[in-house]
């Protein structure tokens, strides 16, 4: 009985199967978000607008000094832009107010 010759053609399907390493999907954080549009709420923390703007504009309530940085973008002249919320500080404030809920 002859034996067969190894062809390196074949030799790499015959090759142990390696398994990829698992992909873990990245969690995407941006770097600023937008105030939502009225009635609706954001989708990372579920505020609402009204909230949101009590944390990012100066009032009475928190002193005129808010705890949550926001930028203002708007073109020269104009009197409206986009104010974006700096997601970090926003993460930051939650996480400082959140109820430990029975955790010791």
């Amino acid at each position: 009985m002859k034996k067969a010759k190894l062809n390196p053609k074949n030799a790499a399907t015959t090759a142990p199967f390696e398994i990829p390493p698992r992909i873990v999907a990245a969690t995407f954080e941006p770097e600023t978000i937008r105030l939502p549009k009225t009635g609706q709420r954001d989708p990372y923390f579920a505020l609402t607008r009204s909230f949101l703007n009590t944390l990012v504009l100066p009032t009475p309530k928190n002193d005129f000094k808010p705890p949550v940085r926001s930028f203002v973008l708007r073109q020269r002249g104009a009197r409206t832009g986009v104010r974006l919320v700096d997601f970090q500080s926003l993460k930051d404030y939650v996480r400082a107010h959140a109820d430990e809920g029975g955790v010791q």
